[in-house]
């Protein structure tokens, strides 16, 4: 099953991206996409490993964002690809057919490659503008979001389709109400002052939608 919440990591202001992902663990988080850029794949690996183990110390799923070799290598539950990143079809044939892929979307257009590349989930943004990624697409807003799933379910298109960029608690209802899965958040529980509220806010507007379990 896909997750309706997952925390993209980020390092913290007094830390690393393991201190963010163990805090984000220890306030309910179950589904950690390990996302780090510009570090040698040594460390990133090493970070994997390391982050994999404290995930099932949790009984979390622990994805790895850019990196199939690492995904692997570090026995990972999945592996997300950005547009810009390897063809689905070739990490696949390095992870395997076991391991969970999910691929990023900012169109219609996108969506229907992804389901073509036969991706297990869609990550669909920016919502807003975010720090956290530096080349951003164009971002897609509420209104967006509801063309595109208008879209999709037209095109009888199956498939969990989570809501990533600058997103925080207060718009989590809306987004669910135009018909997405889930959403993807970062900062919003990295920099909480309370994260284990934070989530547990955040799976009560997830889970007050009457959405089936993918």
């Amino acid at each position: 099953m896909i997750d309706r919440l997952h925390y993209i990591s980020q390092e913290p202001k007094n830390g690393t991206h393991l201190t963010a992902i163990k805090v984000a663990l220890e306030a309910g988080a179950k589904w950690i996409q390990l996302r780090i850029k510009n570090q040698p794949k040594p460390e990133i690996l090493q970070y994997a490993i390391d982050a994999v183990a404290l995930c099932e110390a949790y009984g979390a799923k622990l994805i790895v964002n850019d990196h199939p070799e690492i995904a692997l290598k570090a026995n990972a539950y999945g592996l997300h690809l950005g547009l810009d990143d390897m063809p689905i079809e070739q990490a696949r044939d390095i992870v395997g057919k076991e391991m969970i892929i999910g691929g990023t979307a900012n169109t219609f257009d996108h969506i229907k490659q992804r389901v073509s590349e036969q991706v297990d989930y869609i990550g669909l943004g920016p919502y807003r503008f975010t720090t956290t990624k530096q080349k951003l697409s164009p971002i897609v807003g509420l209104e967006g979001y509801a063309a595109i799933i208008k879209q999709v379910n037209l095109a009888n298109i199956h498939i969990p389709i989570i809501a990533i960029g600058g997103i925080e608690l207060a718009d989590i209802n809306a987004i669910i109400k135009t018909g997405l899965y889930g959403v993807a958040v970062s900062g919003a529980i990295t920099h909480a002052t309370d994260p284990a509220t934070m989530i547990r806010q955040m799976y009560v507007q997830l889970n007050s939608s009457n959405l089936k379990e993918a």
